[in-house]
């Protein structure tokens, strides 16, 4: 199992036996146990402070595992990094190192891909595998599907991920580690948290952190569900501890026992944590408790000094023995250990090379065998190692330097806690100088985003902005979303006022990032930063960019007026450019905000139109996008057969440049049709197939859309209990993600099925609120089959004349509605509703004039039937058709 954690000196406190964990070792072999019998996954998160052993532990039962089972290991050390624990991961598994040429790199992972995932997927999974390294992007035919969209690129590399390590999986057991958690960057942890929620196959995740990781995230342990152990490890006892105090000091002890009183101090100041017990190790030697002593064979060995612990000064608190070991550094190691914790939590040696020679003049000849810097900063690096400062990492990022790491954060934390502000401020901007240079700075989000902190520190606020800017840019193309938003706010607010052409491009994809994270008020701010700037330098591609995105948020929020407007803008702004993408683009926005007002006519001019202009840019994704918009209209408009055939060419490019979120979209909409046709076993399939992709990308909203369709299914199949099952189920996922109008859409298909079951409480309930919801995103057709399904329920309950009044006033308002948009499949469908109602209602059934007037409508809807050539079957009273959807262009 590779690790990249520092390898300490010998001359640090021994390794001991495992003591008192028995039980927690016995759990993760039943839990591996438990995948290798049933060939499913399990996870175990290890939790407690620092130094309690969760790493002993850990490498312990792997090394117990029997030959077939392989184990890597990542870790979250550096939690500046957004995906570093995957990073290490993949190190391990392909057998990486720090460093590694990125060709190299590549090529090696391309090597071990085959054999494990079929030819045609390794491409993609070397992209997406890569971007975690922070490799460079090797552009492959779904990168290129994916790259304007950063939800739909995590959607694909999370599916990627899951995808490779179940196949690898297929090979033999694996047991995943991944440590320190509790500084993992949320974009880590999104990704890891989808894995341990779907990932399949014969894989133990053995997860480890610090109690700040289920601090941080609550939920934690329900993650997975019931295959999800959470291990909480405790302090040793008294025994215990006395054990492991004893097997640490007991090489020093030339014989006999340990003296009980260097046990007894020990494990006093160490409260059962071995990590501290290490500590008091080391304290002893420092205070002469251990020393040196020569053998009778001449040899000079470390023993044990009893005698001198009661003259020794022993700290009494954790921050006591760092104190005091800060203390002991002569002035040129504190030096370099306070240049050391300048660099960061990794440093290399040539740095110090560069922070040697600040303000120095060249000699005459540079010859490097003279200059003895070097050699003496390589022996003072030495020497703070086996001093158990710091330690010597394996590989390193930067050609040509030595990489290490401190020993332990707090040490870190309080060197640089000491050091004045004028030390740190020089440090900051020669390491910055330093970094500038160094090959393949400007590739890497991590690199960037350090030479960024170092400008800023060493207060240098607009070099610093840029930087920041770039590091966001390279976070954006790994869709490190978390990141990138980092990075832009921080860069931004660095910036000012200045760099006006910058700050275009940065709000820009700024806006777009905090967009697709759901973060709607902070993307219309950029937005509208955006517009403010374009309209100052009078770039009006730039401007339409603004109003287009801006447009589209108002839209999305329902406020469809607002939206048409800014879009309108937009579409003159791109014109006056010739920006002829652009305008494509925004005739297919402006037709969704037709087709969701229930204009269908218009909705499919502009969507006929900006297709025909995607297909003269040769855009295939795009292409598909507005097929499917077209189809959707096409269906509302009642040609279903051509409504079709816009579907299946949408799904067939799709597949083709493995568009998997449109996938799931068009597939969903084929399934809507069939159920228009009450083939309702096809639309089943459909949706079953549009679930398994969405699952298997993690993509929330579509699953729950599609759980929608599915319950409705159900109801309209004459099955409401199983409706209701499902349709709860995406209630809920609904209400977590925040979206009214799909929460509104279920909560009408729930109302539909409890009406079918008879309970009318539930009905009313369920529909009222469907109601309110439909009515504050103003979506008029939405809201009209609420309205009828209202009427309904209402006509349902018998309640006397009240509420046949109130009936007749839902069904009345849902007809206008639907005769003002011009959705006549749902307008006839209400006037079946509505006729059946006026005919089987004891109060209206003896009234001529009612009479007349439900003959006429059931005459109207028949007449409308027949124009748009439907089955049989659709012209029964069914309710409004399943939620389909429309996309963004």
């Amino acid at each position: 199992m590779e690790t990249e954690r520092p390898n300490v000196s010998a001359s640090r406190a021994p390794a001991c036996p495992l003591v008192g964990r028995d039980e927690e070792l016995s759990l993760l072999a039943e839990s591996l146990a438990a995948v290798e019998e049933r060939r499913d996954a399990r996870i175990v998160t290890i939790v407690g402070p620092a130094g309690i052993g969760k790493t002993r532990l850990v490498a312990e039962f792997v090394a117990s595992r029997r030959s077939g089972v392989r184990a890597f290991e990542g870790s979250a050390r550096d939690g500046s990094v957004s995906f570093s624990p995957f990073a290490r991961l993949i190190r391990s598994r392909f057998g990486l190192v720090r460093g590694t040429d990125p060709d190299e790199a590549r090529a090696a992972i391309r090597r071990g891909l085959e054999g494990v995932l079929e030819p045609r997927r390794v491409s993609d999974a070397v992209t997406f595998l890569g971007q975690l390294l922070g490799l460079t992007e090797e552009e492959s035919p779904l990168t290129r599907a994916v790259s304007d969209d950063p939800h739909e690129a995590e959607l694909v590399r999370r599916a990627v991920v899951k995808a490779f390590l179940e196949a690898d999986a297929q090979a033999g057991p694996l047991i995943l580690v991944l440590e320190d958690l509790h500084e993992a960057h949320e974009d880590a942890l999104s990704l890891l948290r989808y894995l341990l929620e779907y990932l399949t196959g014969p894989i133990l995740v053995v997860c480890t952190g610090r109690d700040d990781l289920v601090y941080r995230q609550e939920d934690w342990a329900r993650v997975g569900e019931r295959r999800h152990t959470l291990l909480e490890l405790e302090p040793l006892g008294e025994e215990e501890s006395a054990r492991v105090a004893s097997a640490m000091l007991a090489i020093y002890a030339l014989e006999g026992e340990v003296p009980a009183p260097l046990v007894e101090t020990a494990c006093a100041f160490a409260r059962g944590n071995p990590g501290l017990l290490a500590q008091m190790v080391e304290i002893y030697a420092a205070e002469g408790v251990i020393g040196e002593a020569t053998t009778e064979e001449g040899e000079a060995r470390l023993v044990l000094y009893p005698e001198r612990l009661a003259t020794a000064r022993l700290p009494a608190t954790v921050e006591d023995a760092v104190e005091a070991r800060v203390s002991s550094l002569d002035e040129d190691e504190r030096t370099v250990l306070e240049q050391a914790a300048a660099m960061g939590a990794v440093f290399w040696s040539t740095a110090f090379v560069a922070l040697a020679r600040t303000g120095l003049e060249a000699p005459d000849l540079w010859v490097e065998e003279e200059t003895g810097d070097v050699a003496r900063i390589g022996r003072m690096l030495d020497g703070l190692c086996k001093s158990g400062w710091i330690a010597r990492r394996a590989g390193t990022i930067f050609p040509g330097s030595v990489e290490y790491a401190w020993a332990r954060s707090e040490e870190r934390e309080a060197i640089a806690a000491r050091t004045s502000v004028e030390a740190k401020s020089l440090s900051n901007r020669v390491i910055a100088d330093w970094m500038e240079h160094q090959p393949g700075v400007r590739t890497s989000e991590e690199r960037i985003a350090s030479l960024a902190r170092h400008r800023e520190q060493a207060g240098e606020s607009i070099q610093a902005g840029l930087a920041y800017l770039e590091a966001a840019a390279v976070a954006r193309r790994r869709y490190a979303n978390g990141k990138a938003c980092e990075y832009y706010q921080r860069g931004l607010e660095l910036l000012g006022d200045s760099h006006d052409g910058a700050r275009i491009d940065a709000l820009h994809a700024y806006g777009d990032v905090l967009q697709s994270m759901g973060y709607i008020d902070d993307a219309m701010a950029a937005f509208r930063g955006m517009l403010t700037l374009a309209y100052r330098l009078d770039m009006k591609k730039k401007g339409g960019a603004a109003h287009n995105r801006i447009g589209r948020l108002f839209r999305d929020m329902g406020s469809l007026d607002e939206g048409e407007r800014h879009l309108t803008t937009a579409m003159s702004l791109f014109e006056a450019s010739g920006d002829e993408r652009g305008v494509a683009s925004t005739i297919d926005d402006l037709g969704k905000i037709a087709w969701l007002k229930g204009e269908y006519e218009p909705a499919l001019v502009m969507f006929r139109d900006g297709l025909a202009r995607r297909k003269k840019l040769g855009d295939r994704r795009s292409i598909a996008l507005s097929l499917n918009n077209l189809g959707l209209a096409l269906q509302d408009s009642g040609q279903f057969k051509e409504a079709l055939e816009a579907f299946e060419q949408s799904l067939s490019i799709r597949r083709e440049v493995g568009d998997l979120v449109g996938v799931v979209t068009t597939l969903n909409n084929l399934g809507t049709i069939a159920e228009e046709r009450r083939n309702f076993q096809k639309a089943l399939v459909m949706f079953e197939e549009a679930l398994e992709v969405a699952q298997q990308i993690g993509d929330r909203n579509k699953i729950a859309l599609v759980l929608t369709n599915i319950g409705t299914t159900y109801y309209r199949s004459g099955e409401p209990e199983r409706a209701i099952g499902v349709l709860v189920r995406a209630e809920g996922l609904c209400d977590e993600l925040g979206d009214r109008l799909k929460l509104a859409e279920t909560l009408r298909a729930l109302g539909k099925a409890y009406l079918m079951q008879g309970d009318l409480g539930k009905a009313r309930d369920c529909i009222g609120r469907a109601v309110d919801l439909f009515a504050s995103v103003r979506s008029k057709v939405h809201l009209a089959a609420a309205l009828r399904t209202l009427g309904e329920i209402t006509a349902a309950g018998g309640w006397g004349h009240a509420h046949t009044t109130s009936a007749r006033e839902y069904f009345d308002r849902a007809v206008a509605i639907f005769e003002q948009s011009g959705n006549e499949v749902e307008l006839a469908r209400t006037f079946k509703t509505y006729a059946r109602f006026l005919r089987k209602n004891p109060e209206l059934a003896g009234n001529e004039d009612v009479q007349k007037e439900a003959s006429t409508m059931d005459a109207r809807a028949d007449e409308i039937f027949e124009r748009l050539q439907l089955t049989s079957a659709s012209k029964s009273e069914l309710p409004p058709s399943p939620e389909a959807e429309i996309e963004v262009g």
